[in-house]
């Protein structure tokens, strides 16, 4: 690992600090170094307040070195107005001669502007330093502006002989695969993710909640696909808790409130593309899929995914509701006490 490569891996590690924070803006990390010491790192605010390149500089006590030191950033930055002025002019302002970035940003408001104002400016600017690790951290961010959709998760557990669910449930509640730690792990998960999307057979059968109780964070907003409008009123995803959207056809289409939001597609092509599609209008960056079995397997079917996270238990159903198909090889294993987890990447 040279020089660059380390302080732009210091700017990976702490830009984690935003992550469920810091959406609609990408979660950047910097770090900034005088003589081989790191003097000011930073990371992006929530929405609305300072960038990552803000944050780093203004924790330098001694602004006057500024002018003999060098910037890290995991992406471009930015060179246009708006909640915050543009991090580049910053830059320029305090005369930081270096600035090392590990990838460009394919935001179309910035796509290189960035990077040239920078070099305009007589900044010496070196692009590309662990460029797959940086591009790999946006992910999220690249996959909503480029593909113009979610970054999408699909997340289920399975019993050790290949089975979602039982056949019938005694009573409206879920029946666990994987133990607490696991089920920890994925309320984690929850509050790192934009939303969490369900269809109605699950709500229907366990009446989930989709929050992050077992975890202190944000909760995700909850998708609920009920194309036919089958849910029962008491279903705890539209009890106007938390912010909620229900995918609906125009027959079953409901008064929307600040809450719970109706939204109606057309159901009878290209259901999974149409999701995305308002996913994508309500600005909504990443989504994790949870079943059931059906809806995930739509998504994979309609190859609309881009990480899988399974778990696989060590009780058995013998019969009941088959987990979804994926043919895909792991990326990543790793045993929880008694379960398993396994991570797909849709290449």
């Amino acid at each position: 690992m040279n020089i660059h490569e380390k302080y732009i891996s210091r700017c990976l590690q702490i830009a984690t600090n935003a992550l469920g924070n810091a959406r609609p803006n990408p979660m950047v990390g910097c770090v900034i170094v005088h003589n081989q010491i790191i003097i000011g790192e930073g990371y992006t605010s929530a929405y609305g307040y300072n960038h990552a390149e803000v944050n780093a500089i203004n924790s330098v006590k001694d602004k006057s070195i500024l002018k003999e030191a060098t910037i890290y950033v995991t992406l471009e930055p930015c060179s246009h107005f708006g909640k915050t002025p543009p991090c580049s002019d910053l830059i320029i302002k305090h005369k930081i001669p270096n600035v090392v970035i590990g990838t460009i940003d394919t935001h179309s408001k910035v796509a290189g502007r960035g990077i040239k104002k920078l070099k305009n400016a007589g900044c010496e600017v070196i692009v590309g330093i662990l460029e797959n690790e940086c591009q790999a951290h946006h992910k999220r961010f690249f996959t909503f502006h480029n593909k113009k959709r979610p970054y999408i998760i699909l997340k289920w557990a399975q019993t050790s002989d290949g089975f979602i669910s039982p056949e019938k449930t005694a009573k409206r509640a879920p029946v666990w695969i994987t133990n607490p730690y696991s089920r920890q792990l994925v309320h984690k998960w929850r509050a790192e993710e934009h939303a969490i999307l369900a269809g109605n057979k699950t709500v229907i059968e366990d009446n989930p909640k989709l929050t992050t109780r077992d975890w202190s964070g944000k909760d995700p907003i909850r998708i609920l696909i009920d194309l036919s409008g089958k849910i029962p009123e008491d279903s705890s995803i539209i009890d106007k808790t938390v912010k909620t959207i229900v995918i609906t056809s125009e027959n079953h289409k409901k008064q929307s409130s600040d809450t719970l939001v109706y939204e109606t597609i057309n159901s009878r092509s290209d259901v999974v593309q149409k999701i995305c599609n308002i996913l994508h209008k309500k600005e909504i960056q990443s989504v994790i899929i949870e079943g059931g079995s059906y809806t995930i397997q739509s998504f994979i079917d309609a190859n609309l995914w881009d990480e899988a996270r399974v778990f696989t238990g060590i009780n058995t159903f013998s019969k009941g509701i088959k987990a979804p198909i994926l043919k895909a090889k792991s990326i990543f294993q790793k045993k929880i006490i008694t379960d398993t987890l396994k991570i797909y990447q849709n290449d």
